[in-house]
């Protein structure tokens, strides 16, 4: 088995590896905000796009990275005897076994060095997409004389461009060749095809693709090969390209019509003196306009403009990267959170897919991601999120759905990605707790009122009916009878989001699993499943409800007419809500009086009253869950199949157990603190792995399981089947934080940070995946909500540096073992628009359980002393007063 490691090499999480080439399916994200997404390997295969229709290198998996030769390359011809591919993709293992690797890594760059002694050459190759919005990847090959002699060579880059649709690579794949129309011009090549091939209706394409290449000198290449015909030979081989090991020039041609295209970059002959290094620059990208290549070109047409692109994007970067920044003394848990918190970025850039190892379909975040992302954009630049905010409730339809994908323009969303008419019972969930973070931090309650439109579409009653008469003409957004568009406050979207739900049951009085929840891999129980774990998390919402109405200044809430049907507790006839039928029944009166369009009519409700509706509600969710899901056997039953039997407990003589169906009764405080130790000690039984101490997701269930989802017909260990899903361990440990349980948080956290970094058995860069297998390799590297959730955790909940309704509250809840190295660590952030860095000192490295808070100083101003309180509470207007720096220190002294 091949052996890999890395090393952070400074503290801004530059690492670097010697043996990252040995694991093929290793890549490395490239990207920018004007939408170029790269994915790089060691030896440079990977792809390049801005979306799905949309690839300049032909679209590659986890598996296709070792398979496909498609790969960016720079070959150097000596003699017929003496070829070298500077990247290390050739068909030459001989030569390929004398070159010395090392491979050097930063946020988001990467730089390889291969080098011979046989050949007496090295190359470092540094790859970045430039941070702005010119969408391109660019690539410096440094080309360094390490033998004491002169050495003459033919440089030749090689780029085999794709130019097409990521549907097109099964699917007319021969005939979408014929649509390329190549152009040569002095740097290299520009493609523009004639169309966007698609038989539901074909369109006029705009997107062009370039390969261009100059050296330091700014001469363009000599000779240049436009197709990948004439550049491999009849062999098709881009591993021994026939152009290149033959010495063949290219024919005399300007313009290519329908052949597989080529970047292929002849430079002149090159003379490098002992010790002398020459310098070659290949820009690759893709253009909605063909006049933007020149302006591309002329940006970076020279070392030092590319020198300084690479400044500003390491720049960039690294201050994405401390927006929250700690300093614990493990200079490798400091290092690695740096790369944690850049990927809510990455994944606000690329969404769930456009990575190799994402098989999430054609590109675009879910609504999941969209609130979860928003988590970590409040915590460091929440004047950004608000009308984002606003404008993803325009996603909510008045079932309590919501559209599924987001789009690339602002209030752009789509029903599903493949056209299915399905709802996740666990949507409504996230868009409450997000606003909740938002008001916290902002003081911004305010925001509720703000009024946005519903989404609207074919379907009605969460999916159960179609409306027939529905046409895209009629348009995307929810209108009234008399056809004028309806507005209603961020808080009547939120209401019906979680009214909808406490009244959409299954038999066991437990909200629907309908499509699926959090795991979409339960998604076989649509007609009689219930999520119980998610139904806690109802009821926590409705609770937080009530919080926020407390705080509103607004005592009549103005909301829909037909919404005063969910709140029956003020009506004169509240329903038994023991009762399943009958609030299937007033469910179904809600649809009915909501479809296809609303009377337009608003009614005012006191807060009071409504408050007293909701907590009525959450009270008794909780009540029930006690009541019927808590097991003899110390853990709470998650779920009901379609079968409507009971997932968890002892069943057929072995013990079954979800994480999320303990998760969420911690978190959403339905258990109680007892409990919640019996479920850690259960969860620490059953769960967790001995060798690596993580948490699968579930226990073996031996057998598929059809009435409950696909997740059990794949192989245990993998997905959502009992892999080690960073996402529930990360939340499981916020619901442990927050319930006051720091120990066993700390445990948990610290086992997913071990996994990350246990590089043999990992195999990943520094990162948070999305899971790792049953082997303990990580999977889905880079784009996972699980690194939103683990900053949260560690800012609010570890280092309990948070807000509550505006104020800053400082509630930290650190183990001694964070205390190991030094007895004082801080965390950096943003509140309020101030920079501030709190520093936690414990002299007697006491543990959570043991110290308070004794005394605060502010930029060395003494705050507060004799303290003794867990929690500390300033006042947005003080905190103001006393932090006019451009960084503030708090110091909190811990006894």
């Amino acid at each position: 088995m091949e052996t890999f490691s890395w090393n952070f090499t400074d503290d801004k999480g530059t690492f670097s590896s010697e043996n990252a080439q040995k694991i093929k399916s290793l890549y490395f994200p490239l990207c920018n905000v004007g939408g170029l997404i790269s994915s790089i390997t060691p030896d440079l295969h990977g792809d390049i796009k801005t979306g799905n229709n949309s690839f300049l290198l032909e679209p590659v998996t986890r598996i296709s990275l070792n398979n496909s030769k498609n790969s960016r390359n720079f070959w150097l011809y000596l003699n017929p005897k003496k070829i070298w591919s500077a990247t290390g993709v050739s068909k030459d293992l001989a030569t390929l076994k004398q070159d010395k690797f090392n491979l050097e890594a930063g946020l988001l760059w990467q730089k390889i060095t291969r080098s011979n002694s046989k050949i007496g050459l090295k190359a470092e190759i540094t790859s970045f997409v430039p941070a702005g919005l010119e969408t391109l990847e660019i690539m410096q090959i440094n080309i360094t004389n390490i033998s004491s002699q002169t050495i003459k060579f033919i440089p030749i880059a090689a780029i085999p461009l794709y130019a097409r649709s990521a549907n097109n690579l099964r699917d007319h794949r021969h005939v979408t060749s014929l649509l390329n129309r190549t152009e040569v011009n002095k740097s290299g090549v520009i493609v523009t095809p004639t169309l966007l091939f698609d038989e539901s209706g074909h369109r006029k394409n705009t997107t062009s693709y370039f390969a261009l290449g100059i050296d330091e000198k700014s001469n363009n290449p000599e000779y240049i090969y436009p197709t990948q015909e004439e550049f491999c030979g009849d062999s098709s081989d881009l591993e021994a390209p026939t152009a290149v090991y033959e010495n063949l020039l290219p024919r005399k041609n300007n313009f290519v019509q329908g052949k597989e295209p080529m970047g292929a970059l002849r430079f002149k002959k090159q003379t490098l003196k002992s010790k002398n290094t020459f310098t070659y620059i290949v820009l690759m990208g893709v253009v909605n306009d063909k006049s933007k290549v020149e302006d591309i070109l002329s940006k970076f047409n020279s070392k030092e403009k590319i020198s300084a692109a690479f400044n500003t994007t390491k720049l960039f970067w690294e201050n994405k990267s401390c927006t929250i920044n700690v300093n614990t003394f493990d200079r490798n848990f400091d290092n690695w959170l740096s790369w944690v918190n850049i990927q809510p970025v990455l994944r606000k850039i690329c969404g769930c897919s456009f990575l190799p190892d994402f098989d999430y379909g054609r590109g675009g975040r879910g609504w999941r991601d969209l609130w979860q992302d928003c988590l970590s954009l409040i915590l460091t630049e929440p004047q950004e999120v608000r009308s984002l905010l606003i404008n993803n409730f325009s996603g909510v339809r008045i079932d309590g759905s919501n559209a599924t994908i987001i789009g690339q323009k602002p209030g752009e969303f789509i029903a599903d990605r493949n056209n299915i008419s399905r709802v996740w019972m666990d949507h409504g969930i996230w868009p409450l707790i997000t606003t909740m973070l938002y008001i916290h931090q902002t003081q911004d309650i305010n925001i509720l009122l703000e009024n946005t439109g519903y989404f609207k579409d074919r379907q009605l009653s969460r999916s159960k009916d179609i409306d027939i008469n529905w046409t895209l003409q009629y348009g995307n957004q929810l209108k009234t009878k008399t056809n004028s568009v309806y507005k209603g406050s961020v808080l009547e979207h939120i209401l019906i989001q979680n009214l909808v739900q406490f009244f959409n049951v299954g038999e066991h009085n437990h909200i629907r699993l309908e499509g699926a929840d959090w795991n979409d891999g339960l998604d076989m129980a649509e007609d009689k499943g219930e999520s119980v774990a998610f139904t806690a998390m109802y009821a926590q919402n409705l609770e937080s409800l009530c919080e926020i109405m407390t705080n509103l200044s607004q005592k009549e809430i103005p909301v829909c007419k037909e919404l005063s049907l969910l709140l029956d507790s003020l009506s004169p006839q509240p329903i038994d809500y023991s009762s399943v039928a009958t609030k299937r029944e007033l469910l179904n009166k809600y649809f009915l009086q909501t479809k296809p369009e609303l009377s337009g009519e608003k009614i005012s409700i006191s807060a009071l009253h409504l408050i007293a509706d909701l907590k009525k509600k959450s009270e008794w969710i909780r009540k029930h869950i006690q009541e019927t899901e808590w097991l003899k056997e110390g853990i709470f039953n998650g779920y009901y199949n379609n079968d409507t039997q009971r997932v968890e407990g002892k069943i057929n003589g072995s013990l079954r157990i979800t994480l999320t169906g303990q998760t969420f009764p911690v978190m959403s405080g339905i258990a109680t603190e007892e409990q919640v130790l019996e479920v850690f000690k259960n969860v620490s039984t059953h769960l967790k792995d001995g060798k690596s101490g993580g948490l699968r997701l579930n226990t073996d269930f031996k057998n598929e399981q059809h009435n409950l989802g696909r997740a059990f017909s794949f192989v245990y260990g993998e997905k959502e089947n009992g892999a080690f899903f960073s996402h529930m361990s990360v939340m499981f440990a916020y619901g442990l934080y927050k319930r006051g349980f720091a120990k066993e948080g700390f445990e948990v956290l610290n086992s997913i940070y071990k996994m990350c970094l246990d590089t043999k058995t990992s195999k990943i860069y520094p990162c948070l995946p999305e899971y790792f297998n049953s082997e303990g390799r990580g999977m889905y590297s880079y784009l996972t909500g699980s690194a939103s959730w683990l900053m949260l955790t560690v800012l609010t909940q570890v280092f309990g540096v948070r807000g509550e309704f505006g104020d800053l509250v400082i509630e930290p809840k650190l183990t001694k073992e964070q205390f190991k190295s030094s007895r004082t660590i801080s965390i950096s952030t943003s509140f309020a628009e101030r920079k501030i860095e709190v520093k936690f000192t414990n002299p007697k490295k006491k543990d959570f359980s043991q110290y308070s808070i004794k005394a605060l100083t502010i930029n060395e101003k003494n705050l507060a002393e004799n303290l003794n309180q867990p929690k500390l509470r300033i006042k947005r207007q003080d905190f103001l007063k006393l932090t006019n720096n451009a960084l503030n220190t708090l110091e909190v002294t811990l006894d």
